[in-house]
């Protein structure tokens, strides 16, 4: 009798330890750790033209923007934000074949990162939150979304390169003056190169781990 108990203790205990095992979640893989250096305040210059095509494409010769950069531990993580940026100037407007553009950013945008390679020091994302209002011509609308990119440490280059889908015309407010041209349906794309720099004139350095 005894061994039979012994015996059936033993069942239930295999049996008790084999359904907590399966029941037991999986643990998390752990969050990429990316650090920035230097971290701080950056710039940010255009190379080449900055092109937002909605329908038509709005080329602009003259771009910048700045903002902070710090490390931080997640994916997606945001790395850097976007404080100002700006299409242009008066000198050297925006152009489209609807006349010249004006595109006022709403910020804060931000610059967040999903992948790293550490064979190309590549990090891939998206500059987040975007929010802008253009006018072109007449017509006048809002974009909103996000566009993904690239930043690549050993040039500094952050390539913007959205593709259809990323962005949208907002139906709130919606598109004025634009006829069929710009519609809530719209997709735009955003695309063009920054050269980025820290305060102290050094490339800034993204690098993700996981520990």
């Amino acid at each position: 009798m005894k061994k039979k108990t012994r015996k059936l203790a033993v069942v239930a205990g295999a049996a008790a330890a084999a359904f907590g095992l399966a029941a037991a979640p999986a643990s998390a893989a752990p969050s990429t750790v990316w650090t920035v250096t230097p971290s701080g305040s950056y710039t940010a210059t255009n190379s080449g033209n900055i092109v937002l095509t909605a329908t038509i494409p709005m080329t602009c010769t003259t771009s910048g923007a700045s903002g902070t950069m710090a490390s931080t531990t997640g994916n997606p993580a945001t790395v850097a934000t976007i404080a100002a940026i700006n299409f242009g100037t008066a000198t050297s407007p925006c152009t489209s074949v609807l006349g010249n553009v004006t595109t006022v950013a709403v910020t804060p945008w931000t610059v967040v990162a999903q992948d790293y390679d550490a064979a190309t020091g590549v990090t891939k994302g998206y500059v987040g939150n975007v929010k802008a209002n253009v006018t072109a011509g007449a017509c006048k609308f809002t974009v909103t979304g996000k566009a993904s990119g690239t930043y690549t440490n050993s040039t500094g280059v952050l390539a913007v390169n959205s593709v259809s889908g990323d962005l949208a015309v907002s139906a709130d407010p919606a598109p004025v003056n634009c006829g069929s041209v710009v519609t809530t349906a719209t997709k735009p794309t955003f695309k063009g190169n920054y050269v980025i720099k820290a305060s102290n004139g050094t490339i800034p350095k993204i690098v993700g781990s996981n520990p």
